[in-house]
């Protein structure tokens, strides 16, 4: 994306603007200063200066008030930044004018967003995802690329060649869309096969969802024996992974862990991975995972929910689980727990509360199967393969009548098995062997008391 919203060095020195509105509560405007300076440090990039700035009513040139853009690009420049990050949507003519001016790059916190996932994203799928929602958001700035052509402008009808560059970097622009769109419909459309075949095995799902680095990949490596690399920073992993958990009462559960949410998450984002974040939609119940010791845990409870509910998952059953109670303080531990009565409260370090977590797994794993015993007749091993594709058989033996087939199959389907239920196997009659063991053994006592 570089390469077309910037016509500069990498930056490697940042001043972050961060803006207190009207609409927003007290103090919120610090807390999230607070965090794009982690999501700019994810970045690597280093922090020479951050200030808060109250913005009563938005101005359309610079966002700010003119007075106020020149005081704060003297203050970067003073500092030597390369770079101003506004912690507020910048439109593409804002964004043009703070850099027409300052003569630095002007980002703001979309685009600091887009950069991490697209140096975190890993597979295929995510990094299509990214590649789309990038070539998205570039489109509309490319002539911040192209200012300096613009003076080469000719006289002629036809214009000159900043206006052609322009034209022809637009086009390549809607192309690679086009292309990236493609790309990503085959993508899915895999991911959408590999999710049909799992939803036919009775198996139910878990989706961990919650805000980013609340520990979430942490909690299905605990619980199931996962190696998903769980790190101290945002949006460590970006790629949903799946994984079987045996529940305590022996059932399998299929967990998946989604990609983390943050407050402003660019619109574009959630609609680019909304085929990922899928996997909450389709899961029989959500486990919403929560940093306790987090000070702005209530607003990332909030954001989760906000997001959930864009992606028509606000219903489903959940499980709110605060993790981190060994590092959080005793009084937030009691606030939250008066406020949340129905949560729980775990530490996936220590292991505390993981039990509970189990046993509520398995009041909301939704068993919408049927256990039964079977006997196929051996011209109907049609139906035999239809019910090993439907459901679990646990075994299968051939016999004089048909195939005896065990196992858990979908009460949706129980018009194709239920006519083959097997009548019960009749009660093994006592061993004959062992009676007359037990009569040739009597017999020669006798006969040897007789000859006594």
């Amino acid at each position: 994306m570089a390469d077309f919203l910037t016509d500069q060095k990498v930056a490697q020195r940042a001043y972050l603007v961060g803006l207190q509105t009207p609409k927003m509560a007290d103090g919120e405007g610090e807390e999230l200063l607070g965090e794009l300076q982690e999501l700019v440090q994810n970045l690597g990039i280093e922090i020479v200066r951050s200030t808060l700035v109250v913005l009563r009513e938005p101005q359309p040139k610079y966002l700010l008030g003119s007075g106020k853009a020149a005081a704060l690009i003297a203050e970067a420049k003073a500092d030597g930044a390369d770079v101003i990050i506004l912690d507020e949507e910048l439109s593409p003519a804002q964004q043009r004018n703070w850099e027409a001016d300052s003569g630095l790059a002007v980002i703001d916190r979309q685009e600091v967003i887009l950069e991490i996932f697209a140096d975190r994203a890993q597979t295929r799928e995510a990094v299509l995802q990214v590649a789309l929602a990038r070539m998205e958001y570039s489109l509309p700035r490319l002539k911040r690329a192209w200012t300096h052509l613009s003076r080469q402008r000719g006289k002629g009808a036809m214009g000159g060649e900043g206006e052609t560059q322009l034209e022809q970097d637009r086009r390549l622009v809607r192309d690679r869309i086009v292309k990236l769109k493609e790309e990503l419909a085959h993508v899915l459309q895999q991911r959408e096969t590999q999710r049909r075949r799992r939803m036919r095995k009775p198996v139910p799902g878990a989706a961990i969802v919650g805000y980013t680095n609340a520990g979430k990949s942490s909690l299905l490596n605990k619980l199931t024996g996962a190696h998903v690399l769980a790190a101290d920073k945002l949006f460590a992993t970006l790629d949903p992974t799946t994984r079987q958990l045996v529940l305590p009462d022996g059932r399998t559960l299929l967990m998946t862990d989604t990609v983390g949410f943050i407050r402003r998450l660019p619109h574009r984002l959630v609609e680019a991975f909304k085929a990922t974040l899928e996997e909450v939609v389709v899961s029989d119940f959500i486990i919403h995972v929560l940093d306790v010791a987090n000070p702005n845990v209530e607003h990332h409870f909030a954001t989760t929910m906000d997001v959930l509910g864009e992606l028509g998952a606000g219903d489903k059953p959940m499980i709110i689980a605060f993790n981190k109670t060994d590092a959080a303080d005793p009084e937030t531990l009691a606030l939250m727990r008066a406020r949340h009565r129905d949560a729980l409260f775990i530490s996936v370090r220590t292991g505390e509360g993981i039990a509970r977590l189990l046993a509520r797994c398995e009041e909301l794993a939704i068993d919408d199967h049927l256990s039964a015993e079977l006997l196929i007749p051996h011209d109907r091993y049609d139906i035999v393969s239809k019910l090993h594709q439907l459901g679990t058989v646990r075994s299968q033996e051939t016999e004089d009548e048909g195939v005896r087939l065990s196992g858990r199959f979908p009460i949706k389907h129980r018009a194709i098995f239920e006519p083959f239920t097997a009548p019960a196997k009749p009660a093994k009659p006592a061993k004959p062997a062992q009676a007359a063991k037990v009569g040739k053994t009597a017999k020669p006592k006798k006969q040897l008391a007789r000859s006594k």
